[in-house]
């Protein structure tokens, strides 16, 4: 039977002494419960601690970790099969890929733009985050030369992408200790990856034939003392792909099978049609890839599936949101107009985007509606005129400002005479049902109002 985070908290020290890296026994009580850390981490845990909970809060998938800094990328741990269960913790890594056989200019260009592939979207910044070498034509020589090109140009963990241990070893040898991930040993050439991820700390992805396969040669090499694992079932297409990176997760969760809990990869074929190169990365996005390496790739790629990995691994428990209060766009003055909305993150950068497009200032006073967008709120109580206008009263815009009319999103204009009766002596405008419609407004309607 599963133990609380309350009764596993008395099996602790309870010393709050931060070594496990987090603040207080309690909390780190919690996150075993959840699975999502090893009783490892504790270094005063008591014999009775570990017999009762050794085996039990080892998460079912181990967490994989690459590279340092801000630039650490983390795979795996993931505890449910469905997102809205609880939440989905590391997001897949995108590693786009580079060859050996590039140019040198066109090599290090692709280096740059994957770099560079970072993004503000809902206060949250969206990124490439690795990038992977392919051993193309060429010689250990080669494959390490170009590993050093990458380290130097960008801080980008790397995937070197041979099943060569040779060439491995060559690139290893040239990077960091930690940078970079090995990619990929098979049963026959396991055991020399393997001693070459231990003296470089680096995790090790695997490669079989059958799942069984993967599995046991999985068992094997942790049996050798490694288990900073990454899984690759190989690729035969999109239905297989799909089945299974799916069993792995679904067997991992529910049969604790020992050698598929680790976070999984997939290697996009070379040769695969751009379009279809966005459409399986997007599946690996969606359906449990930790890992995925993209070899030929179009800047056109970045944004959607960057968004769509953003949308998945947001917490549907907990959306994004921004705090309640008055927001400044621009430089704006007592007779700027005033717009209200929820707290949903996106709503906010979008209506604060069109806002600055329309080369009108403004405030906007942000009501908290527990993170969701203007319908949503409004359908569970969230944001009605009653709420709204006294937050609006308390937010302390009436001081900044000299008129006295603001703004409700079109979508909810029926909250207009409920917001007049909690606001007496202000004029309550409905704005349009779109944001993007904010800088025709302006003109159309706001200034022809101020006149």
């Amino acid at each position: 039977m599963a133990l609380t985070g309350l009764q596993i908290y008395k099996l602790l020290p309870q010393t709050n002494c931060k070594e496990c890296g987090y603040p207080t026994c309690l909390a780190f009580a919690m996150k075993l419960a959840a699975k999502q850390v090893s009783l490892d981490l504790c270094p005063d845990a008591s014999d009775e601690a570990k017999e009762t909970l050794g085996a039990a809060s080892v998460p079912p998938i181990r967490k994989v970790a690459v590279g340092s800094g801000d630039y650490k990328v983390e795979m795996g741990e993931e505890v449910v099969l469905f997102r809205h269960d609880k939440t989905f913790y590391h997001e897949t890594v995108l590693a786009l890929g580079v060859a050996v056989d590039q140019p040198e200019a066109e090599f290090l260009e692709a280096v740059k733009t994957i770099t560079g592939a970072a993004f503000d979207r809902a206060g949250e910044c969206i990124a490439i985050t690795m990038i992977a070498l392919r051993d193309k034509a060429g010689n250990s020589t080669a494959f390490a030369k170009r590993a050093k090109l990458i380290a130097d140009h960008s801080p980008l963990p790397i995937v070197l992408v041979t099943d060569d241990p040779e060439k491995a070893q060559a690139a290893a040898d040239k990077l960091t200790d930690g940078s970079a991930i090995l990619y990929g040993a098979t049963t026959e050439t396991a055991s020399a990856f393997v001693d070459l991820a231990k003296a470089k700390k680096m995790p090790l992805a695997l490669q079989a034939d059958s799942l069984e396969e993967l599995a046991d040669l999985a068992e094997k090499v942790a049996g050798m003392g490694f288990k900073d694992l990454i899984l690759d079932p190989g690729f035969v297409n999109q239905a297989e792909m799909l089945k299974n990176q799916t069993l792995i997760r679904r067997i991992a969760l529910d049969r604790k099978v020992k050698g598929f809990g680790y976070p999984t990869s997939t290697v996009i074929p070379e040769g695969t049609d751009a379009f279809q190169m966005g459409l399986l990365s997007s599946l690996g996005i969606a359906k449990y890839t930790g890992l995925i390496i993209v070899p030929e790739w179009q800047t056109w790629h970045f944004m959607p599936l960057l968004t769509m990995r953003q949308n998945i691994y947001t917490d549907p428990q907990k959306p994004l949101q921004v705090d309640g209060g008055i927001y400044e766009v621009g430089e704006p003055l007592e007779d700027s107009p005033v717009y209200v909305s929820t707290n949903f993150s996106l709503t906010y950068f979008m209506l604060s985007s069109e806002i600055d497009a329309s080369d009108h200032p403004a405030w906007i006073v942000i009501v908290d509606a527990e993170g969701m967008s203007v319908l949503t709120a409004w359908s569970a109580g969230k944001f009605g005129g009653e709420q709204v206008g006294k937050a609006v009263l308390a937010s302390g815009i009436g001081d900044k400002i000299k008129h006295r009319k603001v703004v409700i999103p079109g979508y909810v204009a029926v909250i207009k005479g409920e917001m007049e009766d909690a606001m007496p002596g202000w004029e309550i405008m409905v704005g349009p049902q779109e944001a993007a419609d904010i800088p025709s407004y302006v003109k159309e309607v706001w200034l022809r109002s101020a006149s």
